[in-house]
């Protein structure tokens, strides 16, 4: 997480403060964002009812979900920096001394504030140059620029708040280094061109001097896409902003957010707690019962929220302390909770299969159900390896049910979660509606049904989860808008062409399998270093291509890209999932490396296992049409 560190604000006293600016634009920016969430909703809503029920097409509806999104990648990208829950590598910065991090977190402010800067700055000038097209329906073509801008103005003052806490020192000392660098490229460039850097060089030094400074990996990307549109000299930079704007203009990324959203909405009405509740009073009496639920619990829940931090959330509040009051390891139940999160990257709708059908050009539905079999064979696999080294004796999970509940009790209080597994996979199944419309209903239904049966929402956590779900996805929406300015430079500078021919020659020269081992090691590597659907949306587009060129399936090869990501995500010492999970479980990240190196090795044995043998992966899409 991006955070103020003590040392920066020990140097001295803070600059300047704008605080009395963004204190309040950070309420209207979180009321905006959650907002915007709630009517695309109801946008999308309302368009299948429309469909099916009067038979009619809402022909704007396309169009205004897509704007609607846009504005929510930039707002809920805002808010997440002024509440400090950008994702960015914090590993170096840990291990920096306080002086050098003061000079870290003023870099951080300085390029946030040039990234939030030029989306304001070139998001106007491709407005004012768009003034006069309409889209397919008639509507104005900078409905999906304008969003960018305003919601640029905020993120400029939410950054510019972010500088402000940093000391004078600090950010001269930042800031020094910087100009004399950009002074030295460009004399060089004036006086000297043969000797001077090309912008790929530039962009590859900066991309990772911002990385291990822990900049946010969405503002990484957008920085790394400046500094070399502006090297170059040949692109205007208002292509930053076309590309920064098309990136989450897509219908199809719907489902993104509205899938965490119900992962958020679950949670906070009680229905994830009833559902694991019934699976400990199930389980509890079969040797290993309390890890067996985890892994269940895990299985189930990811066929419904979609976001695995909702998951690893919802199950590790609930199950760690009952390791607890069992006696078991709460470490050890904590490194499996990761582990199954790794299986569950494999079951729809999770959040990353939608990511990779998108960014790699991949059937959503072919992933949805290509993921089925791994994922089983995964959870069968973490199953038996509890159960085995599990104490021979059973022992009764302790659970804190209120005396006198009945089985039957928790059957109903449970149903309610059956009833949104039955729309997820009944709705896909009969074709009913799109992946993003079948997820605005999950919301709607989580809302709805979790609300009038266990009665835990008040309107003030009605509010707050929109806001909150909404600065998490808007978050992950701003990453992969600014991945799609990134991957532009990439494509122009004809890096997928170049990683293809070199991963087709290890796979001609050593051997495919050799191919698929290297794409399944720079995936865990890059997914414990990057927020894992910052790893696929960059890896994605360049890989999957090239495996395809390879001739494998893109659906199987595609699988294996997540299940890198997962392992890689979940793994110690870099793996912000690891974190989160030790933060909601309690433990330290010591005590949880080593059973989570256990549990990640019987995963990444089974990935080998999904990637040598095709079929696990491939059967049941060839089944149901999908290629």
């Amino acid at each position: 997480m991006l955070t103020n560190s003590e040392g920066a604000n020990a140097v001295s006293a803070p600059a300047f403060s704008i605080v009395f600016v963004a204190r309040p634009m950070l309420k209207v920016a979180d009321a905006c964002a959650g907002v915007l969430l709630g009517v695309n909703i109801c946008v999308v809503c309302y368009s299948v009812i429309c469909r099916y029920v009067f038979h009619e097409q809402f022909p704007w509806a396309d169009e205004v979900a897509r704007a609607l999104l846009v504005a929510l990648a930039f707002f809920g990208g805002a808010t997440a920096l002024a509440h400090r829950n950008s994702i960015g590598i914090e590993f170096f910065r840990d291990r920096m001394s306080p002086r050098i991090l003061a000079v870290a977190d003023a870099f951080v402010g300085i390029v946030t504030v040039i990234v939030s800067a030029a989306l304001v700055q070139h998001g106007w000038e491709l407005v004012q140059d768009t003034a006069d097209q309409t889209t397919a329906t008639g509507l104005p073509q900078n409905i999906f620029d304008l969003p960018m801008v305003i919601g640029g103005v905020f993120m400029t003052v939410f950054a510019l708040d972010l500088l402000s806490r940093s000391s004078r020192k600090a950010i001269f000392e930042a800031i020094i280094p910087m100009a004399a660098i950009a002074l030295l490229w460009w004399t060089l460039d004036t006086y000297v061109p043969d000797l001077t850097p090309g912008p790929l060089s530039v962009m590859a030094i900066s991309f990772m001097a911002a990385l291990v400074l822990g900049v946010p990996i969405g503002y990484v990307l957008a920085f790394a896409a400046i500094i070399f549109i502006t090297c170059s000299g040949t692109i205007p930079l208002e292509a930053f902003a076309q590309q920064g704007a098309n990136g989450s203009n897509n219908f199809v990324l719907l489902a993104v957010p509205f899938f965490m959203l119900t992962g958020f909405v679950m949670d906070a009405n009680g229905m994830s707690i009833r559902l694991v509740n019934l699976l400990q009073h199930l389980i509890s009496g079969v040797r290993g019962g309390l890890n067996v639920v985890i892994v269940v619990s895990m299985v189930i829940f990811s066929g419904v929220s979609g976001s695995k931090l909702a998951d690893v959330a919802a199950i590790g509040a609930v199950l760690v302390p009952a390791a607890r009051r069992n006696r078991q390891s709460p470490a050890d139940a904590v490194a499996l909770l990761a582990a199954s999160a790794v299986m569950a990257e494999m079951i729809p709708p999770c959040v990353n299969l939608i990511i990779v059908g998108y960014v790699a050009n991949v059937s959503i539905g072919g992933l949805f159900v290509a993921g089925l079999l791994p994922a089983a064979f995964m959870a069968l696999a973490l199953i038996i390896f509890v159960v085995l080294q599990a104490p021979r004796e059973r022992v009764k999970v302790l659970t804190e049910q209120p005396p006198g509940i009945n089985r039957l009790q928790l059957w109903c209080s449970a149903g309610a979660t059956f009833g949104m597994i039955a729309i997820i996979f009944i709705g896909f199944r009969m074709g009913f509606a799109t992946a993003t419309e079948i997820s605005a209903f999950a919301v709607v239904y989580a809302v709805v049904v979790g609300g009038l049966a266990f009665r835990e929402f008040t309107v003030k956590s009605f509010f707050d989860l929109f806001v909150s779900g909404a600065a998490r996805a808007g978050m992950v929406m701003f990453i992969i808008a600014m991945s799609q300015a990134f991957a532009f430079v990439l494509t122009i500078e004809q890096i997928p062409h170049h990683l293809g021919l070199l991963m087709v020659g290890l796979g001609h020269t050593v051997g495919t399998w050799a191919f698929l081992l290297v794409s399944l090691l720079v995936l865990i590597v890059m997914g414990a270093m990057l927020e894992g659907a910052a790893a696929l949306i960059i890896f994605g587009p360049l890989l999957v291509p090239v495996g395809v060129q390879l001739g494998f399936n893109p659906l199987h090869y595609g699988l294996l890209l997540i299940l890198g990501m997962g392992i890689g995500y979940f793994a110690p010492p870099l793996g912000l999932g690891l974190y989160t999970s030790c933060a909601i479980g309690q433990v330290s990240l010591e005590a949880a490396t080593k059973p989570a190196l256990k549990y990640l090795g019987l995963m990444f044995v089974c990935a080998l296992v999904v990637a040598y043998v095709p079929a696990i992966a491939l059967t049941l899409p060839q089944y149901f049409g999908y290629r």
